[in-house]
């Protein structure tokens, strides 16, 4: 058990009530004697973080490892977190009683994340780790995944845990580290994914365990309001992947009832799961509709493994699939576009991100390293400092696309999301009808399970934004290299759209020549943290 936590103590009772459009809790807090945080529970450690700009910094700070944060645990390594707090930062003393807490998730692939091992602040991991590009790590000792769990047809991912984030580079970025050095409170959640199995060989990390954790480690951070450091009411939560999936869930589906009977199982704490921000990274969710984006994007390039063109029937099929779905959201472009629809959203990728990133790039550069850029490139066209070039050209520059087709709900069932809805001893399962109808396993139905439609609603964040969620964050930073074939470029510009339907504060651009799991602007970010939380003012009267 972590410090400050007693296993098998009943549940509190009740549940939060909604947030209000600030996103923060319209309840007084409350906790279970199991779930008080112990504020005197703490090592004080001393490290050296390089900032953003590449300075070093003597960071002091209190370290609180492997807190339960659920009454009734599951798996206690996994349902634990970290907490870390500045007490001084190159010597000068910092007061971070109401500073924002970043809420920074390592999860990658939708496999469990622990933080039972860390030594320190960043110190959260992936269990097994993952492998470049790979589909699922290695198993944890209570694991046993098969080869289809292990496919590259899965949830590609960052190499390290943490919220570490790869950019193509070279480069890696710990925000949790990052935030601390800011002069944030820290808190590293792990949380249960979908190939952990108990004895009996029953799967109990899969669809909605991983964010229903996340969810009751904001609901313990809350309820120790006044307790715990940092502001509780200005939580920013991380994530990287299927750890910007579920960071983008978190956000969106704050205090949604649907939930409930989930974190009461869990005896979660009695408080508000509301976050205040949300930060996220190449986010692999939209699920049920991922399969046709992902044609629509990539349909036309060979795939890598192959080297050749997928079966374009089998692409066909799924990119009119995405073009129905896309005309059911109803959604507006940014930036004045007007009405969003397959047939020009290809414009709209081209005119509203990928040639202002290429732009930003390309100012960036040194006169002699765009000649040599744009002589090497010669599909864009560079006029009036600004970069121009078509959508054919772009997927022709990007090259070969990262995974076959369907990319998520495999006819094989050998997707990592696959494995993510798969339940009880039944290690995957199709969570899409098209999936289901053109399965090659055998399986004596071609229908989705009866309980499948529900789980498509708690793991996917349009779903409560179409809902207009009222406890929504209502600030939001999303990112995407312009190179990550892991899914479709339109899926973290649908979400972004939504929200910004919705009158939501929306921060979101493309990374050029970047891929899956790049992070290149982590000190805007945090700049953007200040700013949105209203820590700048805290900060001035601190000087």
């Amino acid at each position: 058990m972590g410090i400050g936590a007693t296993a098998g103590v009943a549940a509190a009772g009740g549940f939060a009530l909604s947030a209000n459009a600030s996103g923060t809790s319209a309840k007084s807090s409350g906790a279970s004697d199991s779930l008080v945080f112990d504020k005197d529970a703490y090592t004080e450690l001393t490290t050296t973080i390089t900032d953003a700009d590449g300075t070093d910094h003597t960071v002091v700070y209190h370290f609180w490892k492997a807190i339960t944060y659920v009454a009734s645990p599951v798996d206690a390594k996994y349902q634990s977190l970290n907490v870390s707090v500045p007490v001084k930062i190159d010597g000068k003393a910092v007061d971070a009683t109401s500073a924002p807490i970043v809420l920074a998730n390592s999860v990658g692939g939708y496999l469990p994340s622990s933080v039972a091992d860390a030594t320190g602040v960043g110190g959260a991991e992936m269990t097994g780790g993952m492998p470049t590009g790979g589909a699922a790590a290695s198993a944890s000792p209570s694991t046993s995944p098969s080869p289809s769990a292990a496919s590259s047809a899965g949830t590609g991912e960052v190499q390290s845990g943490g919220n570490a984030m790869v950019n193509a580079q070279g480069g890696m970025v710990n925000l949790g580290k990052l935030g601390l050095a800011a002069g944030y409170v820290v808190v590293e959640p792990g949380a249960r994914g979908r190939t952990l199995t108990d004895s009996a060989g029953t799967y109990y990390g899969t669809a909605p365990a991983a964010i229903v954790d996340l969810k009751a480690a904001v609901r313990y951070v809350r309820a120790n309001k006044g307790v715990i450091p940092g502001n509780t009411d200005r939580i920013v939560s991380t994530g990287t992947s299927a750890g910007g999936a579920l960071s983008s869930l978190l956000g969106a589906s704050g205090d949604s009832p649907i939930y409930d009977k989930y974190l009461k199982e869990l005896g979660a704490a009695d408080a508000s799961d509301a976050i205040f921000a949300t930060g996220a990274w190449c986010p692999i969710t939209d699920l049920e509709h991922a399969d046709g984006a992902y044609e629509f994007n990539w349909g036309t390039n060979v795939t890598a493994s192959t080297g050749k063109v997928v079966d374009q029937t089998v692409s066909k099929a799924l990119r009119a699939q995405f073009a129905e779905y896309q005309a059911s959201l109803r959604l507006r472009g940014l930036d004045g576009f007007g009405p969003l629809t397959a047939r020009n959203y290809d414009d709209y990728m081209v005119e509203t991100y990928l040639q202002p990133s290429a732009t930003k790039y390309l100012a960036a550069l040194s006169e002699a390293d765009r000649a040599t850029y744009l002589a090497a490139n010669t599909f864009i066209t560079w006029s009036g400092g600004k970069a121009t070039f078509t959508w054919a050209d772009f997927l022709t520059h990007v090259g070969a696309r990262k995974k076959t087709t369907p990319a998520f709900d495999a006819f094989d069932l050998s997707a990592g999301e696959n494995n993510e809805f798969g339940v009880g001893t039944t290690e995957a399962r199709h969570f899409t009808a098209y999936g289901a109808k053109n399965d090659t396993t055998g399986l004596s139905t071609k229908r989705v399970a009866s309980d499948i439609a529900e789980k498509l609603d708690l793991m996917n964040p349009m779903h409560h934004i179409g809902e207009e969620n009222p406890g929504r964050s209502r600030h939001w930073w999303i990112r995407l290299g312009m190179k990550d074939s892991d899914t479709s470029l339109t899926v973290s510009a649908n979400l972004a759209a939504a929200l910004d339907n919705l009158g939501d504060d929306v921060n979101h651009l493309y990374y050029w020549d970047e891929g899956h799991g790049s992070n290149v602007d982590p000190g805007d970010f945090l700049t953007w943290i200040a700013k949105v939380t209203g820590d700048s003012k805290r900060r001035r009267s601190a000087k």
